[in-house]
């Protein structure tokens, strides 16, 4: 297995318009000048963190997710972030995984924040989604999962004998107020689940005059920090080491001793 190149993109985003956000993202997209083979949006990348779906939602043809597509497509990566989906009637926070082939997998977040009313607007998930790219696993959550740590527990698998996943990805939108648990959690599911732990945020003011800090980070198997930005918007790429996390699962297989929990 091969090391991995990944982009997180923590931007300032236009409050509710998904066609200033599509074309801002465009832009930080081009932008990236070396090789890259996952780029990481933030949670409601086309809209912000919006209580308003019945305005917002688009289904799975609409012009974000085409748009994914064809950016994809284009760039020849693995683009990734949730957006608001209406599906029967029903609206989801939805991640979606688009590789360049225009293949994808879809994970509805499972944690809705009930402090913020989102359960009185979206359905919750009930499926997680480990998806796969040259060979590594990548776990992905939403935001508020991230205080959940059962849910994204990682294990050995008793047919390959292997850990379920090797890359832990939390998009969201997650207010400077709480910054410390943010930055907290994204440190401990790092150190916890043997894995590098990336966490894409948004910086900015949202259309209910909330201010996020951002503090996208990068967490390596170990816990040691490669990245965190704060306050300011950032395009930030690296390449994440196989032998980096195979090194700590062999010298600490603290996996194998971990306590048996059941995740639905």
């Amino acid at each position: 297995m091969s090391d991995l190149k990944v982009t997180l993109i923590q931007p300032n985003l236009h409050w509710e318009n998904i066609e200033a956000n599509l074309r801002m993202f465009d832009e930080k997209i081009d932008s990236i000048k070396e090789r890259t083979e996952v780029v990481v949006l933030p949670e409601m990348f086309s809209t912000g963190f919006s209580m308003a779906p019945e305005r917002l939602a688009q289904k799975m043809d609409g012009s974000a997710v085409q748009w994914m597509k064809q950016k994809a497509a284009e760039k020849n990566i693995i683009l990734t972030g949730s957006l608001i989906i209406e599906e029967d009637g029903q609206y989801w926070n939805r991640l979606i995984w688009m590789q360049p082939n225009g293949v994808y997998g879809t994970y509805n977040k499972r944690h809705l924040f009930g402090f913020g009313g989102e359960h009185e607007h979206y359905q919750a998930g009930d499926k997680r989604l480990i998806a796969s790219v040259k060979g590594w696993k990548v776990c992905l959550t939403v935001c508020y999962d991230l205080r959940f740590p059962v849910w994204s527990r990682n294990a050995i698998t008793p047919e390959t004998g292997e850990p379920a996943y090797d890359v832990l990805i939390n998009v969201a939108n997650w207010p400077e107020r709480r910054s410390t648990p943010w930055k907290t959690l994204i440190h401990a599911r790092a150190i916890e689940n043997q894995c590098y732990a990336i966490g894409v945020n948004r910086v900015g003011n949202d259309g209910n005059d909330i201010y996020h800090s951002g503090d996208s980070s990068l967490i390596d198997p170990l816990g040691e920090i490669i990245y965190r930005k704060s306050h300011e918007e950032d395009v930030f790429t690296t390449t994440l080491e196989r032998s980096r996390l195979e090194e700590v699962r062999s010298k600490f297989p603290f996996l194998k001793d971990a306590d048996k929990f059941q995740v639905f």
